[in-house]
């Protein structure tokens, strides 16, 4: 098209059989569309996708010399490709091509106002003209994809993702924040709903990680920033200091042992103790240590036992530039801050505890070897309740549910309690029981049975 030819401009509005139609007046639709400017054609039909009505459209564009098209039917994430193929081959560049989205936006969410609807699909027709006047043709070009991938983040999603794509020839670099991969999964005893061993699964999935040719294991790495473009972009991150040279250190555990500094675990939640130099869990990968070196004494207890000789208390930041052609985020999550809103006195009385919390008291792994014990008394409990919903349903907006798996977690937990302690009396406070999945109603059926 010449740089100032005037756009000419068809719309084709589309009934979808009864989709759009049952809502919208779609011949009034196409009628406000003939009025809009730029517009020198434009007709309605009952599907506009058909192989009949795309070779009208093609017709069309050579009989009145259409320079751009707009099709108001459904989704453009269905079917903007089988239009911008439509009019590439009627000879028309395929971003001269704009789609409003009359179904999914209008009649299916105006189902009982068709008047409203009716008037809201000739905005979004309208709409779309006026962005159909302002484009322009664009080259289509291959580029080279560079065939490695950055995945970020190594808890059960982000090893798979590497694992599928090393499996296939790709150089995968797996980059988490952590000293250890494993994510919190590594933290759970049990998963749900068959109630399996947690590690027993994922314990393999990160030795294969660990040992996989393609992947290269960046643990304790950071991303600072990307650079670049779809299929080539330049990553930029950060290794943080271990203080201790990973290819020396043997994973022996001596300096655990005679470290004399004391911290709260942040992967027991804060429950259990590790020293300034510590591993994260029994099974990390890399089986590596670590030092804390803002909580250091710089006493030189490690150093002495160390056989190996890895301590490296002159480690220091590290930047490195990688080159990939895809990024997949599998960053995990936090949980909620009970204290943010206290009407349940999280962290002013010791026994008020979140889920993953009691996920750690309860491992075999965690503080306390397995042992459900209070933590004001190092009591076992005879009661427990668990309350749902805190800090999202219980705001009283239902502004977000997690769609089940919060339920059907407090009932695996409930259950593996009513397993261990038969006993005690489990509660479970709740607004609805969310049980949806493969398997989750089954486990709703179990706990009830089981006294919860």
């Amino acid at each position: 098209m010449a740089e100032k030819e005037e756009p000419r401009i068809g719309v084709f509005v589309c009934k979808c059989g009864l989709n759009i139609a049952a809502s919208v007046d779609v011949p009034a639709v196409a009628e406000h569309a003939a009025k809009l400017p730029n517009v020198v054609y434009t007709e309605w039909s009952t599907y506009t996708c058909a192989d009949d009505s795309q070779e009208k459209i093609q017709q069309i564009i050579k009989e009145k010399n259409l320079n751009r098209v707009v099709v108001a039917s459904c989704s453009p994430r269905l079917h903007e490709p089988t239009f911008r193929r439509c009019v590439a081959q009627a000879g028309l560049n395929p971003y001269l091509f704009e789609m409003a989205n009359i179904r999914e936006h209008c009649s299916w969410v105006h189902t009982r106002e068709p008047q409203k609807a009716t008037e809201k699909a000739k905005d979004l027709v309208k709409m779309a003209v006026a962005k159909a006047a302002l484009l322009e043709p664009l080259p289509t070009f291959k580029v080279p994809v560079t065939r490695s991938a950055l995945v970020l983040g190594a808890g059960v999603a982000g090893m798979r993702a590497a694992l599928d794509l090393a499996d296939m020839g790709f150089d995968v670099y797996l980059v988490e924040r952590q000293p250890s991969i494993g994510g919190v999964m590594a933290q759970l005893d049990k998963t749900f709903p068959t109630l399996d061993c947690s590690i027993c699964i994922e314990g393999p999935m990160m030795s294969d990680v660990g040992k996989h040719p393609k992947i290269h294991l960046l643990t304790y790495h950071e991303l600072k920033k990307v650079e670049g473009f779809v299929g080539n972009f330049k990553a930029t991150v950060v290794k943080k200091p271990r203080y201790v040279d990973t290819v020396a250190c043997n994973g022996c555990g001596i300096c655990y042992e005679v470290c004399p500094v004391k911290l709260p675990n942040e992967f027991d939640q804060g429950l259990g103790a590790r020293g300034a130099i510590y591993r994260q869990f029994p099974q990390v990968v890399p089986n590596k240590a670590t030092i804390d070196m803002e909580h250091c004494t710089n006493c030189g207890l490690c150093e002495l036992v160390c056989g190996p000789k890895a301590i490296k208390r002159d480690d220091k930041e590290e930047e490195k530039v990688l080159d990939v052609g895809m990024i997949i985020v599998a960053t995990g999550y936090d949980i909620y801050d009970p204290s943010e809103k206290n009407d349940y006195h999280y962290l002013d009385y010791p026994n008020v505890i979140t889920a993953l919390e009691f996920e750690r008291i309860m491992n075999a792994s965690g503080p306390t070897l397995g042992h459900v014990i209070r933590p004001s008394d190092g009591k076992e409990p005879k009661r427990i309740g668990f309350i749902q919903c805190i800090g999202t349903r219980d705001r009283g907006d239902d502004s977000y549910c997690s769609g089940g798996v919060c339920c059907t977690y407090t009932l695996k937990l409930a259950q593996m309690m009513k397993e261990k302690h038969p006993e005690t009396e489990v509660y479970i406070f709740y607004i609805d029981m969310r049980s949806i999945g493969k398997g989750f109603e089954e486990l709703y059926t179990r706990t009830r049975k089981a006294g919860v």
